[in-house]
């Protein structure tokens, strides 16, 4: 029995290698054709080598519409069982770039779930809300690290190079920084503003990455940019842990609503093997997890006045006592960010979806 799988973002991208991992405990599987680039054509292309396949299962990594549609289209027309792993809740998420589909994309996502045979969720609840729409089954894995750890002497290196103080407090994201026109607002932005309100000078705010919004973060860094405010553009993905070994503090807001709070996001375990205590707000992942290593503060989004105000007042009497005292321990990145573990368990989960009755 044959074990199909792509991701949606495409070869190459952590979502393919995500599933490539997670499938990598079964026998016979194998990698399909998908370009995020051209999707009606990967539509076709991917029709055509399930069709030809027909593998027991399907895994697709993502939930983008034109995979959705082909695992859809093989389940009703082939018979062809599929699975979805995502990380977000896709009918808020694709609301939230386009409003006017709304329902469209809330019927997709339903139908979505309703015709899986099984579901792959980021967090528990994102698999709450797959059988709330009708998959019986569901399996968690929230990620691990992936690239390599930090080289040594990295914080001390980079923050030379990047011209951060070495005695500094710095407080960090790294991650694509996407301009949000409907907030005015990616990753970042945040953060930069109210370093710049600060009245102390000891405070950093460092931002890695490159995107759409990295010239709004420049324009709103100011005369700040390269004193208080670092923003060296992107780094390979084997250099994002020693970006974040330059940092004393991750920062990690989220909207409180149908996309954030559905998230743990692909920061979470980088920022818990790293050793970084996390600023964020106050969505479900911060009770669950992150009571001992995340600061939770008011506001329903990052671009909330109320978030930013209460930021303010919390980077102001940041101290590194404070840092030191909140950092995760080792015990939560096995337990929970655990990459053999979390393979083994999807990896049974699969095996028993394919030696399962054909009924989903």
């Amino acid at each position: 029995m044959t074990t199909a799988w792509f991701a949606t973002k495409g070869s190459g991208t952590n979502e393919a290698h995500r599933i490539e991992a997670l499938v990598s405990g079964l026998q016979n599987t194998a990698a399909l054709p998908f370009d995020h680039t051209a999707k009606a054509g990967s539509f076709f292309q991917l029709w055509k080598a399930i069709a030809r396949l027909r593998p027991a299962l399907l895994v697709m990594e993502g939930t983008g519409i034109a995979g959705g549609l082909a695992c859809m289209l093989a389940r009703i027309f082939l018979g062809t069982r599929y699975v979805v792993g995502s990380g977000d809740a896709v009918g808020p998420f694709l609301s939230a770039l386009h409003p006017v589909g709304t329902p469209v994309f809330a019927a997709y996502e339903r139908l979505l779930c309703r015709l899986a045979s099984g579901y792959i969720g980021w967090t528990p609840y994102l698999c709450g809300r797959a059988m709330a729409f009708g998959c019986r089954r569901v399996v968690t894995a929230p990620g691990w690290v992936i690239g390599a750890g930090p080289r040594a002497g990295a914080r001390e290196e980079l923050r030379a190079r990047w011209g951060i103080p070495p005695d500094a407090l710095v407080v960090g994201i790294v991650g694509s920084l996407k301009w949000n026109p409907r907030h005015r607002w990616c990753y970042g932005m945040d953060l930069i503003g109210t370093v710049r309100k600060l009245r102390r000078t000891d405070l950093c705010a460092l931002v890695v990455g490159d995107g759409s919004g990295i010239e709004y973060l420049r324009q709103a860094a100011g005369d700040a940019l390269g004193r208080t405010i670092f923003l060296p553009g992107p780094v390979e993905l084997d250099e994002v842990m020693s970006a974040l070994a330059a940092m004393d503090v991750g920062s990690l807001p989220q909207s409180v609503d149908g996309v954030g709070a559905y998230r743990y996001t692909t920061k979470l375990a980088e920022y818990a093997a790293s050793g970084l205590p996390v600023i964020t707000n106050r969505i479900p992942v911060a009770y669950d997890l992150g009571e001992s290593w995340m600061w939770r503060l008011g506001g329903d989004s990052p671009w909330d006045p109320g978030y930013r105000r209460e930021l303010q007042g919390f980077l102001e009497a940041l101290s590194p006592e404070a840092v030191l005292a909140k950092r995760p321990s080792l015990q939560l990145l096995h337990d929970l960010f655990s990459k053999e573990i979390q393979v083994k368990r999807v990896s049974d989960f699969l095996q028993d979806l394919l030696i399962a009755d054909q009924n989903p």
